[in-house]
């Protein structure tokens, strides 16, 4: 059994974060020794180190928490695995396309400034006015 620092290292996962994933149900409440402190066993961890995978690969907690159930159910069809990684990369797709126009919106903007002494900025200009 591990304390909550040993699995937070053991997983990579803070122990603030823990205590927060038990508090919304991502991860079950921990069994508690006599005297009241947290223990986990290699379960627990395992769970902790799928939901940081999960949250490097960028899904949200919703989204892990359907992968979770999913990967917790033997019975489980690949297909709506699939189907989840997916739609997450259709969103991964849209965010990308949305800061590659911002950063050609700040590329263009920046090649617009003189950048010297004078007070007149496009930048700021554009950041006033949208």
């Amino acid at each position: 059994m591990l304390n909550i620092g040993e699995a937070a290292q053991a997983s990579g996962v803070s122990a603030k974060m823990i205590r927060h994933y038990e508090s919304i149900g991502l991860l079950p409440a921990a069994r508690r020794t006599a005297a009241g402190y947290r223990v986990y066993g290699e379960q627990e961890v395992r769970v902790l180190q799928f939901i940081h995978r999960g949250r490097a690969l960028g899904f949200p907690l919703e989204r892990i928490a359907e992968l979770l159930a999913l990967w917790q159910d033997p019975g489980r069809a690949s297909a709506e695995v699939r189907q989840l990684a997916e739609q997450h990369i259709a969103e991964l797709n849209r965010k990308i396309e949305e800061l590659q126009a911002m950063k050609r919106t700040l590329e263009a903007l920046a090649r617009s400034c003189h950048g010297d002494q004078r007070s007149d900025c496009p930048i700021l200009d554009d950041l006033a006015t949208h």
